[in-house]
């Protein structure tokens, strides 16, 4: 590519990018690549005990933190957690998000996941995806000189249909940066997570805390190497990151495949 590829990631509640992609985004980092990281929700029903209001605010500012380990914005948008559909508006928000910043490459669930804020984002991309070369549609911004690349973030789910690993990434050496980002958002690893799941109490000491989160990151992860990694690729790695390509979005040329998919094996 003849310039810095652009990064789009469209998660539906902040933490997500980092979970899913940090990896990779770090990978795009190294390499100058511009990014931007959106929570299409605001992050509102991911607590047990703070309000609303208080948690959002929190959230925010969590996710504002975990940003900066990238150097980039982080921002969350006003779509209620927990009630999130693919609407119209949550549909017309991203293409006008897609239209400032024109990314090569957008980040996004698959239409098929555990939680249905993630189905929404999914099904909400991919219906932009289109829509958003259309001038009429969403007026007002200008449109992309090309159609962006989506692809969707990795997740073990099998149906209605398994996740394809097109590209698949050892983010072993980015794992601290992850981590890092992941410290970020105490009131979901520290917190809310480990509640809502029954984990037990949680070390609040910085460095027992710290050692808590890489566990619980490396085992809620492992099944990723199982699933996506090939034994003609050597020793399972650390952390695996894996990403599908979407039909519905712009085409992967051979050549852009490198700049948008840095250090990733293919599965072509």
């Amino acid at each position: 590519m003849d310039r810095a590829s652009r990064v789009l990631v469209l998660g539906a509640h902040p933490d997500d990018a980092e979970f899913f992609a940090g990896g990779l985004l770090h990978e795009h980092k190294k390499r100058g690549s511009e990014i931007q990281l959106v929570s299409v929700t605001n992050g509102q029903s991911g607590h047990h005990e703070m309000s609303s209001d208080a948690l959002v605010a929190r959230r925010r500012a969590e996710a504002q933190q975990a940003g900066s380990v990238l150097g980039c914005p982080y921002v969350c948008w006003d779509f209620p957690d927990g009630y999130l559909e693919p609407s119209i508006a949550v549909r017309e928000a991203i293409i006008r998000q897609i239209r400032a910043f024109e990314p090569d490459l957008v980040l996004t669930h698959r239409p098929w996941d555990y939680h249905p804020d993630h189905r929404a984002v999914g099904q909400a991309v991919q219906d932009a995806s289109y829509m958003v070369m259309v001038p009429k549609v969403a007026p007002g911004y200008r449109i992309p000189s090309r159609e962006p690349v989506v692809a969707y973030m990795v997740d073990l789910f099998t149906r209605p249909s398994a996740f394809r690993a097109d590209f698949t990434l050892d983010a072993t050496e980015h794992l601290e940066g992850i981590l890092r980002m992941l410290q970020c958002h105490r009131s979901q690893f520290a917190e809310w997570i480990p509640w809502i799941e029954r984990l037990g109490p949680v070390p609040t000491a910085p460095g027992e805390w710290s050692s808590w989160l890489k566990d619980f990151f490396l085992e809620r992860t492992a099944a990723r190497a199982q699933r996506f990694w090939s034994r003609d690729w050597g020793p399972s790695p650390t952390i695996v990151e894996a990403y599908e390509v979407s039909e519905y979005a712009g085409r992967l040329s051979p050549e852009r495949q490198a700049g948008l998919f840095p250090a990733c094996r293919s599965s072509s």
